[in-house]
């Protein structure tokens, strides 16, 4: 699949993740094998896509500690 087909796709699921946040967490699952896609064929994956899956795991590693009685 060529770059811009891929990149497109990413930016995609990013759009779904916005609009069906319950759904995030399937959704960061295709965000990493779309950008899994990208590295496997030694293409460049995008900073601002590296920025938002980072924020995006940050903000899971927030959400594992939201349900803990203190």
């Amino acid at each position: 699949m060529a770059f811009e087909q891929l990149k497109a796709g990413i930016y995609l699921i990013l759009e779904e993740i916005e609009k069906r946040p319950e759904d995030r967490h399937v959704l960061q699952e295709e965000l990493r094998e779309k950008i899994a896609e990208l590295r496997g064929q030694g293409l460049p994956v995008p900073d601002d896509i590296l920025r938002l899956e980072q924020e995006l795991e940050d903000d899971d590693s927030d959400d594992l500690y939201n349900d803990m009685p203190v």
